[in-house]
């Protein structure tokens, strides 16, 4: 009896959960874009969808107007609300069995961002640069969706998990996408109409993740890569961890030996160690570079630091620079702050009356993995409080705690980054973006593919095609950002990966409706995410303006357009030439140089003739080929419009 008893209590606990979830079920949704403060296409067909019960009558209220439709059998619904003027705020209401109500709504021009880390890269990691920026934001109807970092092999995803519409006011401005946000705040402050940011960005990601399964018809080997991902068993056997987690270049090898600086009784940050055997070391600089040859493993830095008492009592930071890879600072031996990775500046908060006048010890716990280890040249190592500023700069000691052995093969181990396979970001966060009317696309990508560049040529037209082609709204602008200057200076002609890419980028203009951003100014030696990210954004503005907005003006700096061999010279024609060209510095043009039929480059004089550019060389009499700003980083782009707008790189051995 009291078996039966226990079944029929399960029996029933059982039914009222499955009545439960498929009430849960039947409820009015709205996808997480359709929401409070979302900012809506103005002048265009508005899409609005959700889901409910099969069968279900909804009503859409908007404006002193309702639409109404039936959910399908497999209750989805989608209405078509007529074009409408910017304005707002608005209250809309959505109702079928259940009632939703949805505040504060504005009408403007919503724009899709999209790329790598330079798009991800918000205005709270370069909270120095534009600390005034930040303290100063207040536009209500600047407004970003930001949509969290997802991936999905099997196909194309309905919704978002998470998000919300949030404006550009106060705190809330932290989390902006820096480009996105001023390119944002100058349309707003041209044209005073709402501007709506959706952002889809994830750091070191290539394109052909954000493309989608159609779009990457023509690519047989990523389709055949697409195929093998949607297969569970194979996927599961090569993942150890899961597919989003990106696996250390440490998952293959042996435990590695215990670090000496925690191993002891004493650890070498503690105030009690008494330091010995340590060597001196300079910061900023990699060890590789000062006697440690070939170390991936962890190294540590000490320093005794004396600070003036004016510091004392007051809210201090320490800026470390950029580190490889990650770092642990300590403080009269306390934790400061830690970094896991190489590319965040490092900007390290001070406890409350951890400092002290005199002597304080600094030291910093660095681990690298692979390639050269340390401090990165050109940037800030100082501590400040008030108006006392320390310089960290200089003398340090240092002392190895572990030297990783070896591994054959090197980089990551067995498994798959997902982010970095075709498809699998559009899926996740592309596709559920798709029904929502937008003005046109941002995109800032390209870092990524460098390392095979020329395929970029037809993968970047494959994306603006396959994304207009989603969006079902025309030839929508595509406005891009050319990858700016990186890595070392080379002062001899040489080829360059990064140059070959930046002319796929320049080839993609012959696409109609496009806009490229010229950044080779921009650009940081030694930092892959530059920090003047306002110039970036403004440029992507005028690209706007001339593109979606229809302006009469000169958005873009001079851009190659033919050459002609005249004697011993060659003249280079431009377009986008403004106002005249110019040099930034009032110098000869420079970057230019020029080869015979050999190919065999060497630099060239070079001087301005009106609209051209006249390049020749005393060592090549018969010149045929010529190239512009060709390297991964050009000592000194000086070619410009009058406008102040930078040229293209460019190359005609092509």
């Amino acid at each position: 009896m009291q078996f039966r008893l226990i079944s029929l209590v399960r029996l029933c606990l059982v039914s009222l959960f499955l009545t439960t979830t498929s009430i849960a079920q039947a409820q009015l949704r709205l996808p997480k874009l359709i929401s409070d403060g979302m900012v809506l296409q103005r002048d265009v067909p508005l899409r609005l969808w959700g889901w409910a019960t099969p069968g279900e009558p909804i009503t859409v209220r908007f404006k002193n107007r309702n639409y109404k439709m039936i959910t399908g059998p497999d209750g989805q619904w989608q209405v078509t609300l007529p074009p409408m003027p910017a304005g707002g705020p608005f209250t809309m209401e959505i109702a079928g069995k259940t009632r939703l109500e949805l505040k504060d709504i504005l009408i403007g021009d919503v724009w899709f961002c999209s790329g790598q880390s330079n798009m991800v890269h918000q205005l709270n990691i370069h909270d120095v640069t534009y600390a005034k920026e930040i303290a100063e934001a207040n536009y209500p109807q600047i407004r970003q969706f930001w949509i969290p970092t997802l991936t999905n092999l099997n196909g194309p995803q309905s919704d978002l998990p998470s998000g919300q519409w949030k404006a550009a006011v106060g705190e809330n401005v932290r989390p902006f996408s820096a480009v996105a946000y001023f390119f944002a705040k100058k349309l707003y402050a041209t044209y005073k109409i709402p501007i709506g940011i959706i952002n889809a960005s994830v750091g070191g990601t290539p394109i052909e993740a954000w493309t989608s399964e159609e779009g990457l018809t023509d690519f047989s080997t990523l389709k055949a890569t697409i195929e093998k991902n949607k297969d569970t068993t194979y996927i599961n056997s090569l993942t150890r961890p899961g597919l989003s987690q990106r696996q250390p270049a440490t998952a293959n090898r042996p435990a590695p030996p215990v670090d000496l600086g925690l191993s002891g009784n004493t650890k070498w940050y503690e105030t009690s160690y008494i330091p010995k055997g340590w060597r001196s070391i300079n910061i900023p600089g990699y060890w590789e570079d000062q006697g440690i040859k070939e170390l991936n493993g962890v190294v540590w830095y000490r320093k005794e630091i004396d600070l003036p008492a004016s510091m004392m009592g007051k809210p201090a930071k320490v800026f470390l620079g950029r580190i490889v890879d990650a770092d642990e600072l300590f403080i009269n031996g306390q934790s400061v702050g830690k970094t896991t990775y190489m590319y965040p500046q490092r900007r390290y908060p001070v406890p409350a009356n951890l400092l002290k006048a005199g002597k304080n010890i600094f030291v910093v716990r660095v681990t690298n993995n692979a390639g050269k280890g340390g401090f990165v040249p050109d940037k800030p190592y100082c501590i400040f409080a008030g108006a006392d500023t320390v310089d960290l700069k200089g003398t340090w000691q240092y002392k190895v705690g572990v030297a990783y052995r070896p591994i054959a093969g090197g980089g990551f181990g067995g498994g798959i980054n997902a982010q970095n396979q075709p498809s699998a970001l559009y899926n996740a966060m592309v596709a559920p973006a798709i029904n929502y009317a937008i003005k046109g696309f941002c995109w800032y990508q390209g870092e990524s593919n460098a390392g095979k560049p020329e395929e970029y040529t037809t993968l970047l037209p494959a994306l603006i095609n396959d994304w207009r082609r989603l969006w079902q709204q025309g030839p929508l602008p595509f406005l891009y950002i050319q990858l700016p200057g990186f890595m070392d200076y080379n002062y001899q002609p040489s080829e360059s990966g990064w140059a070959v890419l930046r002319e796929a980028q320049l080839k993609a203009l012959s696409i109609p409706n496009t806009a490229m951003v010229v950044a080779i100014d921009l650009g940081e030696w030694n930092d892959i995410h530059p920090d003047n990210k306002k110039d970036v954004g403004e440029r992507l503005a005028l690209a706007a303006m001339k593109t979606a907005y229809k302006e009469t003006l000169v958005y873009s700096g001079p851009l190659y357009q033919s050459a002609a061999v005249e004697g011993n010279k060659i003249v280079v024609s431009f377009t986008n030439t403004g106002g005249g060209l110019i040099t930034r510095d009032g110098e000869e043009p420079g970057e230019f140089a020029i080869a015979g039929p050999d190919k065999k480059f060497v630099w060239a004089k070079a001087r301005l003739d009106g609209t051209k550019v006249i390049v020749w060389s005393d060592e090549v009499p018969n010149p045929q080929y010529v190239r512009y700003a060709w390297a991964d980083n050009p000592v000194n782009p000086n070619l410009y419009n009058k406008e102040g707008l930078p040229a293209s790189p460019f190359r005609t051995d092509n």
